[in-house]
């Protein structure tokens, strides 16, 4: 006989074909996430203000396909400008290991560099001119839809 729980886990666990459950944090362990991405990854190298001061690349997954695992009470949030983006990152070490973006509110920014290894396939990086965010978002054909299911 198969117990209750193991339906209750299958109802309750994602199930996205095409993707692997990537797991990662930030350096002290104190946040722990995981994600259900494409083992392919498209990364953005954005120029923005302080995406280049944090050397933040990231890739953008609905917020289905996100689950914060543990370190709600760790995280601090970061805005500036529009307050759109809400930049997350751990009180104690300091990283961001993924963020809301401005560019998609409704999914997240994870950072590649913060997924533990044994995950990722491939890495593509595409330079987003975040400097000049309005023109850049106008002029990209997918990034907009990238947190939508």
């Amino acid at each position: 006989m198969v117990p209750l729980s193991f339906f209750f886990l299958a109802a309750c666990t994602p199930f996205f074909t095409g993707l692997v459950k990537h797991t990662g944090g930030c350096h002290c362990g104190a946040v722990r996430f995981e994600v259900w991405a494409s083992a392919d990854l498209h990364i953005f190298d954005c120029n923005c203000s302080i995406c280049k001061k944090k050397q933040n690349k990231h890739f953008i997954v609905p917020a289905s396909r996100f689950k914060l695992l543990k370190g709600a009470d760790s995280i601090t949030t970061y805005t500036f400008n529009t307050h759109k983006a809400q930049h997350t990152f751990c009180k104690r070490c300091g990283v961001q290991s993924f963020y809301s973006p401005r560019s998609n509110p409704g999914g997240f920014g994870i950072a590649p560099h913060c997924l533990d290894e044994g995950t990722v396939r491939s890495v593509v990086v595409e330079e987003f001119n975040g400097s000049d965010w309005e023109k850049a978002m106008k002029e990209h054909k997918t990034i907009k839809n990238m947190s939508k299911e």
